[in-house]
């Protein structure tokens, strides 16, 4: 199995296209969410994403266990898009997890798993000015270097800016905008 990450910045197109390249990945595919909804705007946009992606993938809620979550889900499904990394880390460093310990029990599982693709989607934080408070600036450092260890083991990764995908390693995505 090829597993793929896709990298982009906050409403660049990302998350559609991963759905995209999912969904023409296989023919049971699983949406596994990182996002606790914990305020009103967050379950709206729950809501929208649900709402947009109504019967054509099965869903599973997963904020933290994401590594247990593959396995399971490889029984059943063809293709796993996880959106999104950098929400799980979040998740992991507002909850006091070893973020690096989970990276590399993440990365050990995927490069063991070849039951189903798996496609990550992930937010690039690393363009901007360095954030001013030391929980940003770690948080920012988590997934710049989470990115770089999958970006390593994934087979495909591209960046997605404008909504079109830049291929930064691997075959040139099979699908159009």
């Amino acid at each position: 199995m090829r597993h793929t990450l896709v990298l982009g910045g906050a409403r660049s197109g990302k998350t559609a296209f991963a759905e995209r390249l999912a969904m023409r990945s296989g023919s049971k595919p699983l949406y596994l969410a990182t996002t606790e909804a914990l305020d009103d705007d967050m379950r709206d946009r729950v809501q929208s994403h649900r709402a947009r992606r109504a019967g054509r993938f099965d869903l599973r809620e997963e904020p933290m266990q994401i590594s247990h979550a593959i396995l399971q889900a490889g029984e059943k499904h063809d293709v796993i898009l996880i959106d999104c990394v950098t929400l799980w880390i979040n998740n992991m460093l507002v909850s006091g997890e070893d973020v690096a310990t989970a990276v590399s029990e993440l990365c050990a599982t995927l490069v063991e798993f070849k039951t189903s693709k798996v496609v990550l989607v992930s937010n690039e934080l690393g363009l901007g000015i360095s954030p001013e408070d030391p929980l940003t600036r770690t948080f920012r450092d988590l997934a710049g270097s989470t990115h770089q260890r999958l970006g390593e083991i994934c087979d495909d990764v591209y960046f997605i800016a404008a909504g079109l995908p830049l291929t930064l390693k691997g075959e040139t995505p099979p699908i159009e905008n």
